[in-house]
């Protein structure tokens, strides 16, 4: 939901709704002179304020109930019952009903401004911490897509990023830490500060990954909700090294999902041949990590997920094949790749998450073509 869109909503349709009550509080004047003298429709009036602070905030609210309390005054000024017992019984209940329905009509507005502030925060701080990649990194045309189970969160424990190392080549990562949500946070920034910190200073991929794990090993249990959450803190991670111009890639699977290669229409999953454990789990490493090299020439096109996506479950129990329908999207770039597959997975769950969601798309776009004088300065 875009929350400029609901934010706006009053200013945009109250204005008009404000009709509704109104002209509500019209019939029943109309109806309270008509009526005979021992049917009493005023109390009715209520309904004008309790209506308008649905949709408006508390200052139409009130107006509306000094508009409905001075109709009650002049139906029962009309009928010659002031100063009666019954109307000031009715006045009274009528004023103290309004003013009850204002403050909680500004109590919810409050409420609102308060969660639409922790929504901008919370944005702000996702893309403080993700840094999401420009549209283009090198010779590589990005795009991502990120989702959270929690509909109040606009983060959770799903990362990625793109550093361009300046070596000719591009290093990637996306992750998924153990559980998900708010508590997730700083585990995912302790593992994209470590794998920032060393794709530009470690010469090959097993030295990043083991640079990533000792500064994963020491840091994530700190960064952890280890109080709510006791159990094991790790990472699932997929690194990738892409060269420019070899035609190929590595990379290093810590426990994650195996991505996927789209060619021609056709779709290769990239399982790694001796796949290492997740992040943070340091007493499970062995002495060396294994490089998987993948063919990723012009046109390829690399889909990089979390288990959010090969685990969304239709309403029926079924997972999410992603391999399969991946193969039947249009092959016109990543963004489109990408909006069709969250517009396909969304309808296969019936718009219900389970876990986060990132996906990220990567293309490799081939080199421009030199032209004649390209290089020249002409003065």
């Amino acid at each position: 939901m875009d929350l400029r869109r609901l934010l706006d909503f009053p200013g945009r349709v109250s204005g008009r709704l404000l009709v509704v009550p109104v002209v509500l509080i019209v019939v029943i004047t109309v109806a309270g002179m008509v009526s005979p003298s021992d049917v009493h429709l005023s109390p009715l009036l209520v309904i004008a304020p309790a209506l308008t602070a649905s949709f408006a905030g508390p200052w139409r609210t009130a107006i509306i109930g000094a508009v409905a309390v001075g109709a009650d005054a002049l139906v029962t000024a009309l009928n010659g019952g002031v100063g009666t017992a019954n109307h000031v019984w009715q006045f009274t209940a009528l004023v103290v009903l309004s003013a009850l329905v204002v403050f909680f009509c500004y109590l919810r507005e409050e409420h609102s401004q308060q969660l639409s502030r922790v929504r901008v925060v919370a944005e702000t701080a996702q893309r403080v911490l993700l840094r999401p990649p420009p549209e283009r990194v090198g010779p590589l045309r990005v795009a991502w897509r990120y989702l959270t189970a929690d509909a109040d969160a606009q983060i959770g424990g799903d990362l990625f990023a793109v550093v361009r190392t300046g070596r000719n080549r591009s290093r990637v990562i996306i992750g998924d830490v153990r559980g998900k949500g708010l508590a997730a946070i700083g585990e995912a920034s302790v593992v994209l500060g470590a794998f920032r910190e060393g794709a530009r200073h470690c010469e090959t991929l097993p030295a990043l990954v083991q640079a990533m794990e000792d500064s994963v090993g020491a840091d994530i249990e700190d960064a952890g909700e280890t109080e709510q959450d006791p159990g094991e803190h790790f990472v699932t991670t997929l690194v990738l090294d892409l060269h420019d111009t070899s035609g190929q890639g590595t990379m290093i699977n810590c426990g994650h999902p195996p991505p996927l290669l789209l060619r021609d229409g056709r779709v290769t999953v990239l399982h790694s041949s001796a796949p290492a454990p997740p992040l943070g789990l340091a007493g499970l490493y062995v002495p060396g990590l294994h490089c998987d090299a993948f063919a990723f020439a012009d046109g390829d096109t690399l889909l990089l997920y979390t288990d959010g996506v090969i685990e969304a479950r239709s309403p029926q129990g079924v997972f999410y094949p992603l391999a399969e329908r991946a193969a039947a999207f249009p092959q016109a770039g990543p963004e489109k790749l990408l909006r069709h597959l969250l517009q396909d997975m969304t309808a296969h769950t019936g718009g219900r998450l389970s876990d986060d969601v990132a996906v990220v798309a990567i293309e490799q776009v081939p080199a421009p073509v030199p032209t004649a004088g390209a290089g020249v300065l002409l003065t």
